[in-house]
């Protein structure tokens, strides 16, 4: 299981794998999807970084099939990467609380200093 945290395109990755078992090129339109266009893969970085990924033990093979005589490879997300997903999630939740008290805070610093 990954022990750092994980950048953009394996949260991603691992992100899609979470909504079921996923092919190369619906894993790269629903993570552009979901990060607003600020993540796009490329063919070659994606199975790159799903090697990785399988390395780790956060995602797996999930079969192939051939369609319209193209081949499809699956993936899926495993236990330990669901569990390095909510790890991320929780570190990255607790990050952005900590930024939005910070910035309550001074608003009232800057408020209470205007009076």
């Amino acid at each position: 299981m990954a022990t750092s945290e994980l950048r953009d395109p394996a949260l991603s990755i691992l992100t899609v794998l979470a909504g079921g078992r996923r092919h190369g090129y619906a894993i790269i339109k629903e993570a552009e999807e979901l990060t607003g266009g600020r993540v796009t893969l490329k063919v070659s970085s994606l199975y790159s970084a799903l090697d990785r990924l399988e390395a780790e033990g956060l995602a797996e093979r999930a079969g192939d099939e051939t369609v319209e005589g193209r081949l499809r490879r699956y993936f899926a997300l495993t236990d330990a990467g669901a569990e390095a997903l909510r790890v991320e999630a929780d570190r990255l939740e607790a990050q952005v609380s900590a930024a939005r008290d910070r910035l309550a805070a001074r608003g009232a610093a800057v408020a209470g200093g205007a009076a």
